[in-house]
């Protein structure tokens, strides 16, 4: 009796989740063996995830920019969701064929000079790290206009890129399929230890491709995941561009993100992005949308 709890506690989870979001929900979710036993090794992940609520974590951040950093905020939202292969958009009702994913949205908001920036990284992955994200969108808002980038993963990696600038003009790309860095921030939570580390192909984050007009492919880069007291620091090393993420999480579960930083050369000078934590809550944000749900802001920091 006690194995057949442990085969349907997360479907049960899973299916009260979409309740919360999806009310007129009236089927039973069903979850594929490969995702049953992933679970199954981590009940603590069920028991985090599938609570019907999403995790918030807020950062003090200082943005690299125009030769010059700038003070900001920046919000990182992980949820799990019922995903459509075929679509790529999260479901509406429960379907036999659809995936169990982990969704990050990441957003930054920052100012330069007179202008605003806010930025936008959409994050898909399914639960099973053995498979790349399904899904990644990446947006950019400023004065001067708009960049829109969407990844889908089919036959090979479609992209879609949509930009103002002339030299950084409207395209579709097919890339063949490598490791994704935007997915790295997921798996970091999944099953942090089962990083891909040394010498590996990866596909830089759409916000650092997409801001500093470079080439949509993988580049070489080297990976490494260290143990620093209680935390695991994850670093990519990419010689080509210069550039260098580490991020660094709790050691123990929910290996929560506590800080992260980004060097590289802009207008000539090697500066450093930082972001450093602020505050972690579980909310239900999607159904916090009144005048008095803005006390949460004000615990996360953001006013």
């Amino acid at each position: 009796m006690k194995q057949i709890t442990k085969v349907f506690t997360p479907i049960i989870l899973s299916f009260l989740l979409f309740f919360c979001s999806n009310p007129e929900l009236k089927k039973d979710h069903k979850t594929n063996d490969t995702e049953i036993k992933s679970f199954q090794k981590n009940p603590e992940f069920n028991n985090y995830w599938y609570s019907g609520k999403a995790e918030i974590t807020s950062y003090k951040l200082s943005q690299i920019r125009y030769g010059e950093i700038h003070e900001g905020t920046a919000v990182n939202i992980f949820v799990t969701e019922d995903f459509l292969p075929e679509k790529q958009v999260k479901a509406d009702k429960a379907n036999k064929n659809n995936v169990l994913i982990l969704k990050l949205n990441s957003t930054k908001n920052f100012t330069t000079g007179i202008y605003p920036y806010s930025l936008m990284t959409s994050t898909f992955s399914p639960i099973d790290i053995n498979k790349n994200a399904i899904k990644i969108s990446f947006s950019s808002q400023e004065w001067c206009g708009n960049t829109f980038v969407q990844l889908n993963n089919r036959e090979a990696y479609q992209i879609q890129f949509y930009s103002y600038f002339e030299s950084n003009a409207d395209k579709k790309i097919n890339l063949k399929k490598h490791i994704l860095e935007n997915e790295l921030w997921n798996q970091l939570r999944i099953s942090p230890k089962n990083l891909p580390v040394g010498e590996i192909q990866i596909i830089p984050s759409f916000e650092f491709l997409g801001l500093h007009h470079k080439e949509f492919k993988a580049f070489s880069a080297i990976a490494s995941l260290e143990e620093q007291g209680a935390f695991l620091i994850y670093t990519i090393n990419y010689p080509k561009l210069d550039r260098t993420l580490s991020i660094k999480v709790t050691k123990d579960f929910p290996n929560t993100i506590e800080s992260w930083e980004e060097t590289f050369s802009s207008r000539g000078k090697i500066l450093t992005t930082k972001a450093e934590k602020i505050t972690t809550i579980q909310s239900a944000y999607w159904s916090k949308n009144g005048v008095a749900d803005i006390k949460e802001r004000k615990e996360l920091g953001l006013n």
